[in-house]
């Protein structure tokens, strides 16, 4: 392997594991900042995006971070519907980390 390429992936692997480290960092901050009364609700369902699935979107509350990496990676969207109900859906997307040059 290169040096060049070393350093490619080098960057990648830092930014995934920079990416998963924000995601259980705020997983961790989420549940202590949860009351205990809302622990019998029902913790929204991730959903798979799928090119049939009809989307209801009235309010995105959250989205996940695109990581630098030059692939397809998962990220996840938090979103409460015209009915004010809550959903995580989850896709994919091309990293932020390509360049045409």
């Amino acid at each position: 392997m290169t040096p060049f390429a070393l350093k490619k992936v080098n960057r990648e692997m830092k930014a995934l594991v920079v990416m998963a480290l924000s995601s259980l960092c705020a997983t961790a901050v989420l549940a202590d900042e949860a009351p205990s009364e809302l622990a019998g609700q029902n913790a929204p369902i991730v959903e798979e995006y799928t090119y049939s699935t009809h989307l209801d979107v009235a309010k995105v509350v959250s989205m996940s971070n695109i990581p630098e990496v030059c692939h397809v990676v998962p990220v996840q969207m938090e979103y409460e519907d015209s009915q004010g109900q809550r959903h995580i859906l989850k896709y994919q997307v091309m990293g932020n980390g390509c360049s045409n040059g």
